[in-house]
């Protein structure tokens, strides 16, 4: 950037003679006392002009050195006035100015309000946003300049409450009034905390000012709390995201066969795993491509979790059908097979998959609530896949199937239904979603040997909360707990949450064993 500040100062000879910084000031850039550093600095950063942005840009980049009475800018073995911006001899005896913590952060600050005054609206705004919660009293003068010049209503909001936070250590009681009364318009912790002084005698002497600062500090506080509660509602949809993909599957297989599949949080590892060998093999032959490594694992973690579910259904849950103990047991011996053949593969320690660069950052909607895009894009890629699910099992003939199934075996055996067929395809795509599950669950949990068994009884809750084979009863039990889950975290924990949920399951179900959605069929006679 120094370079670039460097050059508009060769190529524009005028440039220096239209904005002169004070030579005094310049000078005392040089001084040996850091706090007469710091005093020149916030007084040159309220001229706003482009020389001293130029100067005070270098001494960030070091280039600032001391001659004698001079204060030279040297880079690139040239040397030029800090004043004038004229080309001066390259002298002997140069000494670099140090430039420690305190005054680098003084540098920061200073560059960032001067950045105000460009003309380039996401420079002010990027300034603006910066300089939130770092201003200093000094700097009042300059953001009072530049909220006069401002007229972008994004841009504006964030001046005033700069210029607030600069007022409050005034000594007119009606300017810190007012600036707190602006501040209580913020959602911040940090304006929280600058305001809490204020509400005690010992902090602020004048009585209006005070109560002012209480009233402003309650207001906060409101906003803080709904920010916090929605972070938890927006927290429980992403783990009612995963908990639906985990529960979708079970729902299908639990519905149509009646299989207690305890091997089914292993499916979801077995699609988390998929993410991981796509992610190394992108690294080892695409690394340019890297960030498009999760959107080639999707098919891998489909029909990689559907290969093993139809070896499972194959080669032992096909022959233990009306048997639910020896299922479940059978099946929570394959669920031990296949975290021993995930220890064998990968090591028994958790493996790092990386968020995509586009899935990195999130939405700051307020100061203390930022929607992170990973779980977005989770949200998202459950409700596609729902999508997806329903269009496959009300839209085509598999669908049917399964549905007749469900309903009455018997009869759909009756009347030339395949039911052999549809258990292993049914077995099949309900270990698919698992596996979509899995890769959702990579990209905001630790991907391991283990990582199943934590979701594999929170999956049967959806399954059963929401009724046996229905995909709308899958949907709102699965956010609904989700959402459930983390507003109780927030109140009382995770144990007691945990706790809470189970209690209010089993009470759930005594009231209504079907769910919320019943579904006439065989189990239900």
């Amino acid at each position: 950037m120094f370079k670039h500040l460097l050059a508009t100062v060769l190529l524009t000879g005028a440039f220096a003679a239209q904005a002169a910084p004070d030579p005094a000031l310049i000078r005392q850039l040089g001084d040996e006392d850091s706090s007469v550093k710091v005093a020149a600095i916030q007084k040159l950063a309220q001229e706003g002009d482009p020389a001293t942005a130029r100067v005070l840009q270098a001494m960030a980049d070091d280039a600032l050195q001391l001659a004698g009475d001079k204060v030279l800018i040297i880079e690139d073995d040239k040397a030029f006035d800090a004043v004038s911006g004229e080309p001066a001899p390259m002298p002997a005896d140069a000494e670099s100015i140090t430039v420690n913590n305190r005054i680098r952060g003084e540098l920061d600050n200073a560059l960032a309000a001067l950045k105000l005054f460009d003309a380039d609206r996401n420079v002010r705004l990027d300034s603006a946003r910066q300089l939130q919660n770092k201003v200093s009293s000094e700097m009042a003068p300059l953001f009072e300049r530049a909220l006069k010049k401002e007229t972008d209503p994004e841009i504006k909001p964030l001046l005033k409450l700069a210029h607030a936070q600069a007022s409050l250590t005034s000594k007119n009681p009606a300017t810190r009034l007012t600036a707190v009364r602006t501040l209580s318009e913020s959602a911040s912790p940090a304006v929280r905390n600058m305001l809490q002084p204020l509400t005690e005698k010992a902090g602020e002497p004048d009585n209006r000012v005070r109560y002012a600062a209480i009233s402003a500090i309650k207001a906060i506080d409101a906003r803080l709390s709904r920010a916090e509660t929605l972070g938890a509602v927006f927290s429980g949809l992403s783990l009612g995201s995963i908990l639906l993909l985990g529960a979708l599957g079970l729902a299908i297989t639990y519905g149509v066969m009646g299989i207690i599949n305890m091997a089914h949080g292993e499916l979801l590892m077995v699609g988390a795993y998929s993410a991981y060998a796509m992610q190394s093999f992108f690294r080892a032959y695409f690394p340019d491509a890297i960030d498009w490594y999760l959107p080639a694992a999707i098919p891998l973690a489909f029909f990689g979790a559907a290969l093993v579910g139809v070896i499972m259904e194959r080669t032992v849950i096909r022959w233990l059908y009306g048997r639910t103990l020896e299922t479940l047991l059978a099946t929570w011996g394959l669920s031990l097979i296949l975290i021993q053949a995930a220890r064998v593969l990968f090591g028994a320690q958790n493996v790092e998959v990386a968020n995509p660069s586009w899935m990195s950052g999130g939405i700051e909607l307020m100061p203390n609530l930022l929607l992170p895009w990973n779980r977005i894009i989770i949200i998202g890629f459950a409700l596609f896949v729902l999508a997806l699910v329903w269009v496959l099992m009300n839209r085509t003939r598999l669908g049917m199937f399964v549905r007749a199934v469900t309903q009455n075996r018997a009869m759909a055996g009756c009347v030339g239904v395949p039911t052999a067929r549809i258990d292993t395809l049914a077995f099949a795509l309900g270990a698919g979603i698992a596996g979509l599950g899995g890769l959702a669950l990579s990209q905001i949990s630790n991907v391991g040997p283990d990582m199943g068994q934590g979701y594999i009884v929170d999956s049967f809750m959806v399954v059963v909360l929401g009724g046996v084979g229905q995909l709308a009863g899958a949907v709102w039990a699965a956010l609904g707990l989700g959402v459930f889950t983390k507003l109780l975290e927030g109140w009382s924990g995770a144990v007691i949450a945990k706790i809470v949920v189970l209690v209010f399951i089993i009470i759930f179900i005594q009231k209504r064993p079907q769910g919320l959605f019943a579904l006439k069929g065989r189990f239900v006679d």
